[in-house]
């Protein structure tokens, strides 16, 4: 049997952001919010703007990506986002290479979980559109915690697993989800193929930066 097989875990849960991250959604979600704020009179970001938001929760988002747009319009702003993301959802997929990454882990015994700024009903519509039921242990969504990067997602995630800070990784594409896990006490790897620039990560001190699932998924056999 090969040396590998003998490799101890160094984390025993890996949590994951969705967007940017597993799902290949990065692109669409800039043109929505783009749209949304378009449809309510506010000053269209710019794409870079817009990519940024990605992770946040939905409200703190467009709020953010739209400063000029009044409060009393922010409804109505989260209503245009989700008209036109619905549009293009069947549009959507996991990047290549990421179910057999995910079997991989499952298979080492490592707890899965996603922890992502998506609602709760989102995550779970993309979870069943992607047939992917049963492959994570656990999720925790901005609606349902906080919004990135506080660190309570990831906080209800180890006392659900009972898991200290030091045994979960947390894996993202933007500087809000290595924030919260710098802020949450724990180790993060970052993925320079979604929402932010890989030259933001360093100062946030991930252990590593995939340039392509491929590369995630080698560093993760090797060290994770």
């Amino acid at each position: 049997m090969p040396a590998s097989s003998f490799r101890p875990r160094r984390f025993d849960l890996i949590a994951f952001d969705w967007d940017g991250t597993l799902f290949d959604s990065t692109a669409i979600i800039v043109r929505c919010i783009q749209a949304a704020v378009r449809d309510v009179g506010g000053t269209v970001p710019t794409d870079k703007e817009a990519a940024y938001v990605i992770g946040m929760g939905l409200m703190q988002a467009l709020a953010h990506a739209a400063p000029d747009v009044s409060p009393e319009k922010y409804p109505e702003l989260g209503q245009r986002y989700r008209f036109h993301y619905l549009q293009h959802q069947d549009d959507l997929s996991l990047f290549d290479g990421v179910l057999p990454l995910l079997a991989d882990l499952r298979e080492r015994g490592h707890l899965l979980a996603v922890a992502t700024g998506k609602s709760r009903r989102g995550l779970d519509e993309a979870l069943h559109s992607v047939q992917l039921k049963g492959v994570f242990d656990g999720s925790r969504t901005a609606d349902q915690t906080a919004g990135k990067p506080h660190p309570l997602m990831l906080q209800e995630l180890m006392a659900e697993f009972d898991v200290p800070p030091e045994r979960l990784l947390m894996v993202g594409d933007t500087t809000h989800d290595l924030q919260m896990a710098l802020n949450a006490g724990c180790a993060s790897v970052a993925v320079s193929y979604g929402a932010h620039e890989p030259e933001v990560f360093h100062a946030l001190q991930p252990l590593y930066v995939a340039h392509s699932v491929q590369a995630l998924h080698d560093w993760l056999a090797q060290h994770g």
